[in-house]
């Protein structure tokens, strides 16, 4: 269910790209339904939870920007560069994480919603920094589609193409996860 919830805005944008009858149009029009859509987010995610989400406050922020400058200057551009924007900050959000506090971003992210998981302090660090290294792709791989194909393309690419690309990547984490899950569950066994 939070997956959806968390992916709302996309969808939304997604649908709304395909409403004008004129493509062209489309995209403005996307762009002010993933604006208002992730203000929904937020307000829904605070009414349900009594806290907000920092993804969501994040993305909000550089929706608003450069969803504001795509409609006011009425140049599409902008808002294809949101999703770089997003992934970037993520990737500095973990890379920063090394450097502050005591467990990396992935951990703490992990943690909160599973305790029971453990895993030495290189595993996580690894972990960590390929998520880092993955949003840095992810933005270049936004900004090479779009500058190298139609806007209709590259609507499609961030809906299904992202999707399936984050999709691959976590199965990746899960099977370098599993095999220190194996280890850990050993090294119980033999402690028992």
């Amino acid at each position: 269910m939070k997956f959806l919830f968390d992916f709302f805005p996309v969808i939304a944008f997604f649908i709304a790209f395909y409403l004008p009858e004129e493509r062209e149009q489309g995209i403005y029009l996307a762009t002010y339904t993933i604006i208002i859509a992730s203000f929904i987010q937020i307000c829904a995610y605070w009414l349900l939870y009594k806290k907000f989400e920092k993804m969501h406050i994040i993305t909000f922020v550089v929706v608003l920007i450069f969803g504001g400058l795509t409609i006011y200057l009425q140049d599409e551009v902008f808002i294809k560069w949101k999703p770089t924007i997003v992934n970037w900050c993520f990737s500095l959000a973990f890379i920063g994480s090394h450097f502050i506090g005591k467990k990396v971003l992935f951990q703490r992210m992990v943690t909160m919603a599973d305790h029971k998981l453990e895993f030495p302090d290189h595993v996580w660090r690894n972990l960590n920094i390929s998520w880092a290294i993955f949003f840095i792709f992810l933005g270049f791989v936004n900004l090479y589609v779009a500058y190298s194909f139609s806007t209709e393309f590259w609507v499609n690419f961030k809906a299904w193409g992202m999707t399936l690309i984050n999709f691959i990547f976590l199965i990746g984490i899960f099977i370098y996860m599993y095999k220190y899950l194996k280890e850990e569950e050993i090294d119980t066994q033999e402690e028992s």
